[in-house]
């Protein structure tokens, strides 16, 4: 199999000073190999990028119904929020419906994205709580689902506990890969996380975003969480953030879901590459990961997938001109300045989809 090649550099004056290595899939709802760049076989774990089939179980069950969640608490559920005012509300609100504390949360601690919750924290002197934490909303599905079904909440997080066990199988079977061969690590919030090849995940994110192949009682679910996703996409991520800006500028035909060290899942719905067009699902990681850095407002960026999300959906055909326009600050190529503004070099994507 092909290495991971060169995806995104930075340069300063005319020598290239980084260079960031990755692999992409880019797969149809059918499981057609539409393009791909390095190694789409790439076993990388998906990170936060597998929120949506985490929550698929407790919807398909009728979770949503059964505790009437609203559609931008369900989008929190599958969300990597950034633990703004607003999002720990919609947080509270789902305990709050299914008779849930927040000590129940066994997802840690850490400061919030959201650059005026991180400001007020430090202003008060406050700690942040659970509910800050960026999975809030995962852990809090996870919960209610437990809840739902008279199972242990102290151990929902066990690998054995029915509820993971049935994420599990829910995530093979969306990746089209038998349960031995998806690989298990304990993620950030510590929940299981799943490894899978390129391939599968994006082929999961193509059926997610195009489920008429499947049971109804899953097809329906995945169109509720799909929903979800395009028309509340501020809960997905920051206001100002890239999953939140794409979707937004993507009018209802792209999903799109960051993972952690350099992951990115982006699923397109049926007509977004044109009136016949199937789902299709795009998975991408940065070998050497991916920095986060703080703008001089505190607000979370990242430099590489961004930029790399937008020139394959460039090259897909799946973004126009003034779409392009409207997502410009995030890239594919910009200028890199240094303290006093001057610009020193740029940053710019560097490869070519294998179509």
């Amino acid at each position: 199999m092909p290495e991971s090649q060169p995806v995104f550099e930075l340069t300063r004056g005319r020598v290239v000073e980084s260079i960031h290595y990755g692999s992409v899939a880019v797969v149809d709802s059918n499981g057609k190999l539409l393009a791909s760049y390095g190694d789409p076989q790439m076993v990388a774990f998906l990170r936060s990028s597998a929120k949506a089939f985490q929550a698929l179980p407790f919807v398909e069950r009728g979770g949503v119904e059964y505790y009437s969640l609203t559609p931008r608490e369900l989008a929190l559920a599958v969300a990597s929020h950034e633990g703004s005012d607003e999002h720990v509300q919609a947080a509270e609100s789902i305990q709050a419906k299914a008779g849930l504390r927040e000590s129940d949360l066994q997802c840690g601690i850490h400061m919030p994205g959201d650059s005026e919750a991180y400001k007020s924290l430090i202003r008060h002197h406050e700690s942040p709580t659970p509910n800050r934490n960026n999975c809030s909303g995962k852990h809090s599905a996870m919960l209610a689902h437990a809840k739902m079904r008279g199972l242990p909440l102290e151990t929902y997080l066990e690998n054995s506990h029915p509820i993971q066990q049935e994420i599990l199988a829910t995530f093979a079977e969306m990746c089209k890969i038998p349960v031995e061969r998806v690989e298990l690590g304990i993620d950030g919030c510590s929940a299981p996380n799943f490894a899978v090849p390129l391939y599968n995940a994006a082929l999961a994110f193509a059926r997610l975003a195009d489920p008429r192949d499947l049971p109804e009682a899953r097809s329906t679910a995945c169109r509720k969480i799909t929903s979800a996703m395009v028309t509340q996409p501020e809960m997905i991520s920051g206001r100002g953030e890239f999953d939140c800006r794409l979707m937004q500028a993507g009018r209802g035909k792209i999903i799109c879901k960051r993972g952690a060290e350099g992951y990115q899942a982006i699923g397109l719905l049926p007509g977004a590459l044109g009136p016949d067009s199937p789902g299709v699902g795009i998975a991408f990681k940065v070998s050497d990961g991916d920095i986060l850095f703080r703008t001089v407002n505190i607000e979370p960026r990242n430099r590489v997938r961004p930029a790399v999300s937008l020139d394959i959906l460039r090259h897909l055909g799946a973004l126009d001109d003034a779409q392009l326009r409207e997502l410009a600050e995030f890239g594919p190529t910009l200028p890199v300045k240094n303290h006093r503004g001057i610009v020193t070099g740029e940053s710019r994507p560097v490869f070519q989809l294998n179509r």
